[in-house]
């Protein structure tokens, strides 16, 4: 059975990040969107929805491996400002509110509960779905998009963790990224252990403002998270579904913040180029990894609104 449920009326981080934020992208307790539970498997998911059942499309926002969903409320209110659309946020499993009590947690199971949550989107209604990877979600978003059934997908970057380089920049110190998957491979015996995400990845440069890093730090949903040795391995030896020169499966837009400390663009560019399907790159003004940051922030909405929109029937 799942962990007890919470809810974010108990659990109130969130609300601390949304100074960072114009005024008009806050969310809080007046204007917080509708809170689900969504059984798979042996596990409580936790949704955010805004919905709108009269928006031409749903959208589907993915977080990274500092965040959970209510963490990018601000981006929902983007989008939902931006043009119409119906946007589900869940927290990935061992994130925010979904817990799993003591079972680890493979890397797999993101993208096998992401493929099934699209599906069941699919199976209420008619309308197109698109995802919205941020971070390490891009390349979870990527994954679920390849096995179809998906509009359009955006992402902020594209992070092949086969790739070494890429490695060394996304944990904390470059070293462990060289030898971290070899380490962890011989050292199986210890994939139950916890550890806290701040001590792997590189949580100082989540965004281009020191208050907020620190924030995503101290957040226990977020940054101050601990995952499984058993996560960390498995997703720092994940390979794709299909490779990009095969992945045709829907159009693309990578949003990349211009500013990005953390995962610059040129990490995301070989991945990117390397994709057949239809695709454009936007770089998003001033904007660090998270981005918080004017134009970049705007920017970030009217590309998606644009790319939706060219999308959708009639768009």
């Amino acid at each position: 059975m799942g962990a007890e449920r919470r809810t974010y009326q108990d659990v109130t981080h969130w609300l601390d990040y949304q100074r960072f934020y114009p005024v008009h992208l806050r969310c809080g307790a007046g204007n917080a969107p509708a809170e689900e539970w969504w059984r798979w498997r042996d596990t409580d998911v936790h949704l955010d929805r805004w919905a709108a059942p009269d928006a031409p499309a749903k959208l589907i926002l993915l977080h990274g491996a500092g965040g959970y969903g209510r963490m990018l409320a601000p981006y929902a209110r983007l989008l939902t400002h931006a043009s119409p659309l119906e946007v589900i946020a869940p927290d990935l499993i061992g994130y925010g509110m979904t817990r799993t009590g003591k079972r680890p947690v493979a890397y797999h199971e993101w993208i096998d509960c992401v493929a099934d949550l699209v599906a069941t989107e699919r199976a209420r209604d008619v309308r197109p779905v698109f995802l919205l990877g941020a971070s390490m979600g891009g390349m979870l978003a990527y994954s679920v998009a390849a096995r179809g059934d998906v509009a359009g997908l955006v992402v902020t970057c594209l992070l092949d963790p086969r790739d070494l380089a890429v490695r060394m920049r996304m944990t904390r110190i470059p070293t462990m990224g060289r030898i971290a998957v070899p380490m962890l491979h011989r050292m199986r015996w210890l994939d139950p252990l916890r550890v806290p995400m701040r001590w792997v990845a590189n949580m100082g440069a989540m965004s281009n403002d020191p208050a907020l890093n620190m924030l995503v730090r101290a957040d226990p949903s977020g940054g101050g998270n601990h995952v499984t040795l058993h996560f960390l391995r498995t997703f720092l030896s994940s390979a794709p579904p299909v490779e990009p020169e095969q992945f045709t499966a829907c159009p693309v837009l990578m949003t990349h913040p211009a500013a990005d400390r953390w995962t610059p663009h040129e990490l995301s560019m070989p991945f990117y180029d390397r994709i057949a399907a239809n695709k454009q790159l936007v770089l998003l003004d001033r904007a660090g990894h998270l981005p918080i940051e004017e134009p970049g922030l705007t920017q970030l909405g009217q590309a998606v609104d644009a790319f939706i929109g060219r999308l959708l029937p009639h768009g």
